[in-house]
């Protein structure tokens, strides 16, 4: 193992002397570096950790899967959890009053409302029979005037012809008076 150690550090000093070595492109600070040479080193690198490293890896691996699976168990059993309560407050007691005490406000509320187009409807019917017995009146106080009115005229009239009658009569007499 102390020999794989010396082999990672060997081979990232010589890593990191290619970098040191490299050609540098001006003013942006950057280095040109074999691009295979360096995988190459990267890959020797890997090969050269200890299976700690890979067994290391492997268990985080291991570790979020098992996480993940264990997220998925708590949300699954969170939303069983909560159906039940649901379930359980639906049937507990005050749920149901509550619910029987909806209803009687719900009954309540539509006898009102029967009670209220009730009344609306024998108040319409009074405003109705009261407006039916005005004209009803004021129809009779009508024909009473005029039958006051042509009576009038008509005992006027009568009286206009009686004396043109009588006017007439005695002129009658007058001519026969005189003609005799």
């Amino acid at each position: 193992m102390a020999e794989n150690n010396v082999d990672i550090i060997e081979l990232l000093e010589y890593l990191q002397d290619i970098v040191d070595g490299a050609s540098k492109v001006p003013i942006t600070g950057k280095v040109v570096v074999d691009k295979k040479e360096v995988l190459e080193i990267i890959e020797q690198v890997i090969n050269c950790l200890p299976d700690e490293f890979k067994k290391a890896k492997w268990m985080i691996g291991e570790k979020e899967r098992i996480l993940g699976e264990a997220r998925k168990e708590y949300e699954d059993l969170r939303k069983q959890t909560s159906e039940f309560m649901k379930k359980q407050v639906e049937n507990h007691d005050v749920v149901k009053e509550a619910k029987f005490i909806a209803q009687e406000i719900v009954a309540t509320a539509q006898r009102d409302a029967k009670a209220i187009r009730l009344g609306a409807r024998e108040y319409a019917d009074e405003i109705l029979t009261q407006l039916e017995n005005e004209i009803e009146e004021k129809t009779e106080e009508m024909v009473n005037v005029i039958k006051t009115n042509v009576e009038t005229v008509a005992v006027s009239l009568n009286n206009d012809m009686t004396k043109t009658a009588s006017t007439i009569r005695e002129n009658i007499k007058e001519l026969r008076t005189s003609i005799k």
